[in-house]
């Protein structure tokens, strides 16, 4: 599978002034802005902690501290669970863009398919390297692979997440409220 997003190829809709929108509107918008904002904020601790523990300033045991003190991972015990949960999460919330979000704004804007059509290609690509980093995890945490490993898939997973919700956010926010969606 191609981990590259593509990125030149992204197909672009139509912009309209965002300034139209009512506050209402705007927040409508702002959601998806702060569910993902949530989603880069997890993703920085755990780059950071990978790093602290790669230059010997966190052990693992601090590490897998800090991970239980993370929104997402409260109520796991273990960086394979942390793993798996946060892919857990990032599938779900796809899942909901695919099956519900998508074809809402679809059903009222049908020259956003070519975007929305590369937003699910690019989230069948996530869903591969989300899937690589729970099993990096899972092996670190079965003593099958070292840190290098997990913190590899976890900087792509990053950078392609990062990719991603910037242009689905370019793409999506104004329509998002411009036709009324909610989720």
């Amino acid at each position: 599978m191609i981990f590259d997003l593509e990125e030149d190829r992204r197909p672009r809709g139509h912009k309209h002034d965002p300034e139209a929108l009512t506050p209402a509107q705007r927040q409508l918008g702002r959601h998806l802005v702060d569910v993902h904002d949530g989603y880069r904020q997890e993703m920085r601790q755990v780059l950071d902690a990978l790093d602290q523990v790669a230059a010997g300033a966190l052990d693992a045991a601090a590490l897998r501290s800090m991970i239980n003190r993370l929104s997402m991972r409260q109520n796991y015990w273990t960086l394979g669970a942390f793993c798996a949960t946060f892919c857990r999460l990032v599938t779900v919330h796809h899942t909901i863009e695919d099956e519900a979000m998508f074809p809402a704004i679809l059903k009222r804007d049908d020259s956003l398919e070519p975007v929305i059509d590369k937003l699910k290609e690019e989230h069948e690509v996530i869903a591969a390297l989300l899937t690589r980093l729970d099993e990096a995890c899972v092996a670190l945490v079965a003593g099958g692979t070292g840190l290098d490993q997990v913190r590899a898939e976890a900087d792509r997973l990053s950078a392609v997440l990062s990719s991603h919700f910037a242009y689905e956010e370019e793409e999506l926010v104004e329509p998002i409220g411009r036709l009324d969606v909610r989720i």
